[in-house]
């Protein structure tokens, strides 16, 4: 089986030069291109791809936009931003939005698979220093998580089991699920049970914004 990808980018050199690379592999297959985000919400739509590799600055609709349309045609496929070095604005609205990764145009293939891996698991690779951007910057949209202890100074460690905040450091360096159960000899299905009472207690509902929130708080010290 294999996993079905809409490249949405108005270039034309950067949608051949992904194909190519997805060509290569034996688990995506290229299914729809789009140059602008009016082609890309219709393609979506109609295709119902596994997975969208979308640029944000284009003509005619961008993709921040075209991620909106998906949304409130309740279309939850999972998005992988594209972007450049100087476009870290729209990286982090996209992100805020709720895309599951981003990726520099001139990414490793390595770098690429993984990414698309994780986004169709439901999951969001980021580094640490990004998480906490997008975190910052959904906290500005969203109100305030309500605070769990009595304490006036906020959230304290002692929330989180040894096991929950060994879970939570291997996710802000970006590990996978499955290689976390490896390293602490449980299985996967216990680590996304930890990773459930992290959510929780923290009062939140993403791995990026469970690391940001700890950072932040000084609950994960990287």
């Amino acid at each position: 089986m294999k996993y079905n990808v809409l490249i949405v980018d108005d270039h034309f050199v950067v949608r051949e030069g992904l194909k190519l690379i997805l060509e290569t592999s034996d688990e995506y297959q290229v299914v729809g291109e789009a140059e602008n985000g009016q082609i890309a919400v219709e393609l979506a739509l109609e295709l119902q791809p596994d997975v969208i590799l979308m640029d944000l600055n284009m003509p005619v609709m961008d993709g921040l936009e075209a991620m909106e349309k998906l949304q409130q045609q309740q279309c939850m496929i999972p998005v992988v931003i594209l972007t450049t070095y100087n476009e870290d604005d729209l990286m982090i609205k996209g992100l805020a939005m709720g895309a599951k990764g981003y990726l520099l145009k001139d990414s490793k293939r390595e770098h690429l698979f993984r990414t698309l891996d994780s986004a169709i698991r439901g999951e969001t690779l980021l580094q640490p220093e990004i998480m906490q951007t997008v975190f910052q910057a959904r906290s500005k949209a969203v109100s305030p998580v309500p605070t769990r202890t009595s304490s006036q100074s906020g959230y304290s460690a002692v929330l989180l089991s040894n096991r929950e905040k060994i879970v939570l450091q291997a996710i802000a360096h970006g590990h996978r699920s499955k290689d976390i159960a490896f390293d602490m000899g449980i299985s996967e299905r216990t680590v996304k049970a930890h990773l459930t009472n992290i959510y929780n207690k923290l009062g939140v509902d993403s791995r990026a914004q469970a690391v940001a929130f700890a950072i932040e708080k000084g609950i994960l010290h990287l």
